[in-house]
């Protein structure tokens, strides 16, 4: 394992992780719509501008156009947006904290959907012990509880990732098409959907603080463009394994970087509820016994 694809991970959890924080931030001076709608651009731009320079062509056929509708719908749109809602309820560490339960809703999808045959004891017992984490997370017996219209929202952003997943999974991999080619024809067909519901929400009536810009354009640059481009290279460099180590990386730094910035509060519940759940989403990536060979949907990353 090289020192360089280490590096790599550890800067996409950084980048990723931090985005529940830059998601807060923003929210001081923009709609949950239109943070959606301005880093979905941002993304899509940056990813644009790389296929250019590389001398790449975006996909030509109207099928699989549909198919990248669908998933920018599930896979950025709806997520992006409900975490935007939730954070204008929710702090960010908590919203981060839910995401890590994106694989286990993955592979109930794939399950449910019959993109995977058969689970092992090992993985149905991370997918029962994933989500008892993600009840102690939530803590709803505390006197100190999140609001549910916050906690819902999140806990549907990451479904929705997970149901993105097991989709692009059958209708998207296999293609013999560029991830990266993929990647930005996503981001501008979610980019479309989401200037096409901006008339239809309300603005803001303050002023734009130049911190909620920053983030927002952090959030667009960094964490919706470059990050795909990086996520890219791990894989192509250092194999999805390595890759999927992100998803025990995004609520550590999610919740760090709340804590540092925001002095966020955190509690005893949501640690203990992080570990638990990451226990289970490691348990879901053991391949089911007397399976050789087969691929696991649960091998995935989680974004």
């Amino acid at each position: 394992m090289k020192a360089t694809g280490l590096l790599r991970v550890a800067a996409l959890a950084l980048i990723w992780g931090s985005g529940f924080l830059l998601i807060k931030i923003s929210l001081r001076s923009f709609t949950p719509v239109e943070l959606t709608f301005a880093r979905l651009a941002l993304g899509a731009l940056i990813l644009t501008l790389i296929l250019v320079g590389r001398r790449l062509a975006l996909p030509s056929q109207r099928t699989l156009w549909l198919h990248l509708l669908v998933a920018a719908l599930l896979g950025n749109a709806i997520p992006y947006t409900l975490f935007g809602i939730a954070e204008q309820h929710v702090d960010s560490n908590l919203a981060g904290a839910i995401n890590a339960t994106t694989p286990l809703w993955t592979l109930l999808f794939a399950v449910l959907l019959r993109e995977t045959r058969r689970l092992g004891n090992a993985q149905l017992l991370g997918i029962v012990l994933g989500f008892a984490g993600a009840l102690v997370i939530l803590a709803p017996w505390g006197s100190d509880r999140a609001p549910l219209s916050g906690v819902l929202a999140c806990l549907a952003a990451s479904a929705s990732y997970g149901l993105s997943y097991v989709y692009m999974g059958r209708y998207l991999i296999g293609r013999n098409l560029s991830p990266l080619v993929l990647s930005a024809g996503q981001l501008i067909a979610a980019s479309t959907l989401l200037a096409l519901a901006l008339p239809f929400t309300d603005t803001l009536s303050g002023g734009w603080r130049s911190d909620a810009i920053a983030a927002l354009l952090a959030l667009g640059v960094i964490g919706t463009g470059l990050a795909y481009v990086l996520n890219y290279r791990i894989i192509t460099d250092d194999g999805p394994v390595l890759a999927s180590t992100v998803t025990y990386l995004l609520p550590v730094v999610a919740v760090l970087a709340g804590l540092v910035v925001l002095d966020e509060h955190v509690t005893g519940s949501l640690v203990v509820g992080v570990v638990v759940v990451l226990l289970g989403v490691g348990l879901t990536r053991r391949s089911p016994s007397k399976q050789p060979g087969r691929r696991s949907e649960s091998s995935r990353g989680s974004r």
